[in-house]
């Protein structure tokens, strides 16, 4: 078992957590363990009553929990499953080397196969719509609509991601030594409601900094728009309007590049689009799920 200072240890939220907004509960959703190759994951489901599957993927330093308002929002039409991605939240820590795109396909792969879910739709934000991609690509036909969210774009011969290692790291302690978490969360994202905020600040402690840096490595080795190339429809990518990782010009590229696949821009949006601008980002997703 981990102990409490281990990087992947899930901890409960402290004063400073709580002083930025409402208490934080456990997940509403029911807690699946899926074996994926001997890692063990957690994934979170919501919803149910005979409707058609949804996977919810999560990005680099967010869990499942994390992503929960996603998964109550839609679960009046889907099933939803979240898991939390390998080395973040209740998931295990893999070793050194483990946390590819490659490792994170297969562990989608696990999950549908574990979870018997049957073409599900596939929805994913920033690292998640990666995985999401590359999963359509490997395994097609084996999936339904794909949403793909503020894809990092970063790759061989492309700009870096604007997040650096050294955010990442600073990021990551300022949260594993709960010095004011929730505050200097608010400080990055100031229109988020308050319980996202007390929750972000509550699961960042429980993102492996080998699993962030691994990750980010691979936003700068993997080739996403050889990935986009290849989907095909039902899917459509979905973008803040103010987002530094696909820019104005980037989703002008993406759009001639597939020019099948819609590109939607979301007004008063970053990166974090469901966060930052909700109700835009409902509204984006109208036609496509």
């Amino acid at each position: 078992m981990a102990s409490d200072d281990e990087p992947g240890r899930y901890r409960p939220p402290d004063p400073a957590v709580t002083r930025e907004g409402a208490a934080v509960r456990e997940p509403s959703g029911d807690s699946l363990p899926v074996d994926a190759g001997g890692l063990r994951l957690r994934v979170l489901r919501y919803g149910g009553g005979g409707a058609p599957p949804l996977l919810v993927l999560p990005g680099i330093t967010t869990t499942a929990h994390a992503a929960e308002f996603i998964a109550l929002a839609l679960a009046d039409r889907y099933t939803v499953h979240v898991p939390d991605l390998r080395g973040r939240g209740r998931s295990g820590r893999a070793p050194a080397g483990h946390y590819t795109l490659g490792h994170h396909v297969d562990d989608v792969a696990a999950v549908v196969a574990s979870l018997e879910l049957d073409t599900p739709a596939l929805l994913g934000h920033s690292f998640g719509a990666r995985i999401a991609a590359a999963y359509a690509v490997r395994h097609p036909g084996r999936h339904g609509r794909i949403v793909l969210v503020d894809p990092p774009l970063s790759g061989p011969g492309r700009r870096p991601y604007p997040t650096t290692r050294e955010d990442f790291l600073a990021q990551l302690g300022e949260a594993r030594r709960g010095t004011r978490p929730a505050e200097l969360i608010r400080a990055r994202y100031p229109r988020w409601p308050r319980r996202e905020v007390a929750i972000r600040a509550r699961e960042l402690p429980t993102c492996d900094p080998a699993a962030v840096l691994e990750t980010l490595e691979g936003f700068h080795r993997d080739d996403f728009h050889d990935l986009w190339r290849r989907l095909r429809p039902p899917a459509v990518l979905v973008r803040g309007e103010a987002s530094p990782v696909v820019t104005a010009a980037d989703a002008a590229e993406l759009a001639r590049t597939n020019p099948a696949l819609p590109v939607i821009s979301v007004p008063d949006a970053g990166h974090m689009v469901p966060w930052d601008n909700p109700d835009g980002f409902w509204a984006a997703l109208r036609d496509h799920l």
